[in-house]
C-alpha cells in the first residue's frame, strides 16, 4: 500500500529542489534520490511522505518510479511535467513556475533541508548514500528493479509501532482518490 498525492504535488516538490540548484538545473539521478530521501525523512518524522508514489529499488538505489517515468516522458502526465520541468539528456531544468499550492510549509522546509544536506555531494555520492537504507538492502533488485513495500520503509525509519495506522491512512487516501477519479 502506498500514498498517492498526485502529479501536481510531485512537480511542485521537484521545482522546490530545482530552485535551490545552480541555474535551477540538476542531474536527474540526483533529483530522484533527493526526492526519495526527503519522502523517507517525512515518513520518519510525521508518518506521511511528501509525494508518496511507489518506491522501487534499482541498481543505483531507491527512487519513486512515477517520478522516473515523468522524467523519461513515459508517464501519462508527462505533458504536465514538461510544462514546468524540462529534461536534457541527464539533466532536469525548471522551465516554469508550478507554485507550491499542494505543499505544506513543513514539506517545503524538508525538501530544502534535504537539498542543503547533500549539496556538497555529487549525484553518485548521493546515490551511494541511499545504498545504506535498510529498505533498499532488503529489496535490492536482481534485475532492473524491485518494488519496495511501504512496510519495509516504515520499519527502516522506526515507525513499526504505528505502521498499521499509517497503512490504513494510505488505503483511505487510495479509496478517496479512486472515488474522485484520481489515477493511482
Amino acid at each position: 500500500m502506498y500514498f498517492h498525492f498526485g502529479t501536481r504535488k510531485i512537480i511542485e516538490a521537484a521545482a522546490v529542489m530545482l530552485r535551490l540548484s545552480p541555474c535551477q538545473r540538476m542531474n536527474y539521478m540526483r533529483l530522484l534520490k533527493l526526492l526519495y530521501i526527503a519522502d523517507r525523512e517525512s515518513l520518519r518524522e510525521t508518518g506521511r511522505p511528501i509525494i508518496g508514489t511507489k518506491p522501487v529499488a534499482m541498481e543505483r538505489g531507491p527512487l519513486h518510479s512515477e517520478v522516473y517515468e515523468l522524467i523519461r516522458g513515459s508517464h501519462y502526465d508527462a505533458p504536465m511535467w514538461a510544462e514546468f520541468i524540462g529534461t536534457d539528456r541527464y539533466e532536469v531544468e525548471l522551465v516554469g513556475n508550478p507554485g507550491v499550492l499542494h505543499l505544506s510549509q513543513y514539506e517545503i522546509e524538508k525538501l530544502t533541508e534535504t537539498v542543503r544536506a547533500y549539496e556538497d555531494m555529487d549525484e553518485w555520492a548521493v546515490a551511494r548514500a541511499t545504498h545504506d537504507f535498510e529498505e533498499w538492502i532488503a529489496n535490492r533488485p536482481e534485475g532492473r528493479s524491485a518494488p519496495i513495500p511501504m512496510e519495509s520503509i516504515l520499519e527502516a525509519v522506526g515507525r513499526s509501532k504505528d505502521k498499521d495506522e499509517i497503512l490504513r491512512d494510505a488505503e483511505e487516501l487510495r479509496r478517496l482518490n479512486r472515488l474522485l477519479g484520481v489515477p493511482a
